[in-house]
């Protein structure tokens, strides 16, 4: 489907001199985002409100999967300087709650857990006030390396895992669907108190029962938190849109989540991973998952 976005997709125009500041401060720290890299529609809202979603490990992806716009090929070697300049960014913009995901590296031998570890780390000492969430790769089931970042204690851990399991060997052929649900069980074996979060994009040729399917999974893994979003597809080289959900079909989808007993639930076409990441945090707080 190469359709003209539905109403509900209209976003506001953001002032220049909102969003020029940010764009500044990511170019001079040398900084990537995965609101740019990854075409994110929010990305002027999120400017315009002093906040990005960090991309760390690069901006260069070792897989393809078939709805993400990031770059894919060979990485460059990581940057020794790219957690202290992310330092820099959280103090500069005065974050209290901050997301870093990066590309996935399986050319490194513990997928970029160490760097992801020096990050948190360095985060937690200098603003100790500030938050962290980490949305991180499968790691190809490397278990030493989820331990280190376990261990790192952010305070959400967000691993996505994107569609359903028939969709997988179509748009995700280097993930697995069961590697990814494993992971999320074993940080809560790992640390029964780490709040745990996950997402879905809808209208990549899933079906709602084949969502529900999905959400039990997550639960039983003790899954706390879900994002459910609009895939749109990046490019006609990309995976094609199959169906546009509607408002109401994603506050359907969301009522049935709450049911299940997610601790906090962000469902909307324009929904993305670190949406309301903050607010999502605070309600596992409120429900006692921390």
């Amino acid at each position: 489907m190469r359709a003209k976005l539905p109403p509900w997709f209209k976003q506001p125009t953001f002032d220049p001199e909102l969003t020029t500041p940010v764009e500044g401060l990511l170019d001079e720290l040398g900084l990537h985002t995965i609101c740019e890299s990854a075409h994110c529609p929010n990305i002027g809202r999120c400017f315009a409100s002093q906040t990005a979603t960090f991309l760390i490990l690069g901006n260069i992806c070792t897989r393809n999967c078939r709805y993400c716009a990031v770059e894919k090929g060979k990485p460059l070697p990581l940057n020794p300087d790219e957690p202290a300049n992310l330092l820099q960014a959280v103090k500069k913009l005065k974050l209290r709650y901050v997301v870093i995901t990066s590309v996935t590296r399986d050319d490194l031998p513990d997928g970029g857990a160490a760097h992801f570890v020096a990050t948190i780390d360095l985060i937690h000492r200098h603003c100790p006030g500030t938050l962290v969430e980490v949305l991180i790769p499968d790691f190809a089931g490397n278990d030493d390396a989820l331990r280190l970042l376990v261990n790192a204690r952010p305070e959400v851990i967000n691993h996505n895992l994107e569609t359903v399991p028939r969709l997988f060997p179509k748009v995700r052929a280097l993930a697995d669907y069961n590697r990814s649900l494993a992971l999320l069980g074993r940080v809560k074996e790992l640390d029964p108190l780490a709040v745990t979060k996950s997402g879905l994009m809808v209208g990549l040729g899933e079906t709602d029962d084949e969502i529900v399917a999905l959400m039990r999974d997550l639960r039983r893994v003790n899954c706390d938190l879900i994002t459910l979003g609009q895939y749109l597809s990046p490019s006609d080289t990309h995976e094609a849109i199959d169906r546009y959900v509607t408002p109401d079909d994603f506050e359907r989808l969301a009522g049935i989540a709450r049911e299940m007993g997610f601790a906090g639930v962000a469902s909307a076409p324009l929904v993305r991973s670190s949406f309301q990441a903050a607010e999502l945090h605070a309600a596992a707080c409120r429900k006692g998952e921390v």
